[in-house]
């Protein structure tokens, strides 16, 4: 079976944003907020605010990149646009 990989960012309460990819952005969620993903994420608490999906890793792994050169301002702006049901992919 043919599976995407989806470029994420989560956000906890605090207002912290974490850009990641997986091909299972909800169970990666649950590796982040107990304590078993990134060193970044030892916070928990966090949530899926955005999520783009790609036919390729190549192509994932360029947009996470991308985006985490990104200053935060662009991010949320990114946020939101998604949040609004809007196209993300430049």
């Amino acid at each position: 079976a043919y599976s995407m990989i989806y470029v994420y960012i989560i956000k906890n309460k605090f207002g912290k944003l974490y850009v990641g990819i997986s091909k299972n952005p909800n169970s990666r969620l649950g590796e982040h907020n107990n304590q078993r993903g990134s060193i970044f994420t030892k916070s928990g608490n966090f949530k899926i605010v955005f999520k783009e999906e790609y036919k390729t890793l190549a192509e994932a792994r360029k947009r996470e990149i991308q985006i985490k050169k990104w200053r935060r301002d662009k991010k949320e702006n990114l946020i939101n646009l998604y949040v609004k049901g809007l196209p993300t992919k430049m």
